[in-house]
């Protein structure tokens, strides 16, 4: 009985210790620099995603797999008494792919109209992959003049889809994704 004792407090020490251990060397992905701003006729956000690239998702990118960023922005009436009213949801992606023959690698950014940017520098492509600059959210003719709004976003690398046999042998590829916490912006426009 004694030494059942023992083994559990051992394997609830070992977790413990484990579980701590995860927590202290894991780096979180966060948004940072969010910020709200308006042209003469557009509302538009600016954003970067901080610690969202691991170990294992740089060595995937480096062997030629694609890899998508995805970014989900929402934008609300706040209303006091009821419901916020949603005014716009988009979700933009950054995808990164490394061609192995040109030492280059290839980032397309669905909100820049389908262009593909090229880069021999990673960690340029990094940045073109964790940041969003003046993305444009609605209309100022969309919001009315005095009432408060609140900006929702979100950041998550996009869950890997292999072909069923590869889920077997690659069973290890769930461990690189990444989310962020929701954060908000409030602002009266």
């Amino acid at each position: 009985m004694v030494s059942l004792m023992n083994r559990k407090f051992y394997v609830v020490l070992f977790c413990t210790v484990f579980f701590i251990q995860n927590l202290t060397f894991a780096q979180e992905a966060i948004l940072s620099n969010i910020t709200v701003t308006n042209t003469r006729d557009d509302l538009l956000v600016y954003l970067n995603a901080e610690s969202a690239f691991r170990e294992k998702t740089e060595k995937a990118i480096l062997s030629g797999m694609p890899v998508t960023f995805s970014f989900f922005i929402t934008l609300y009436q706040v209303n006091n008494i009821w419901l916020d009213n949603k005014i716009a949801s988009l979700k933009v992606t950054h995808t990164i792919k490394y061609n192995n023959l040109k030492k280059e690698y290839i980032i397309k950014r669905s909100w820049e109209n389908g262009n593909f940017l090229a880069t021999q520098s990673f960690s340029e492509a990094k940045r073109l992959m964790t940041e969003i600059d003046s993305l444009k959210i609605v209309q100022l003719k969309q919001l009315e003049k005095g009432v408060h709004y609140q900006i929702r976003a979100k950041a998550e690398l996009s869950k890997l889809t292999l072909p069923f046999y590869l889920h077997y042998v690659l069973f290890f590829v769930s461990l690189w994704d990444f989310e962020t916490d929701w954060y908000t912006i409030d602002f009266i426009y």
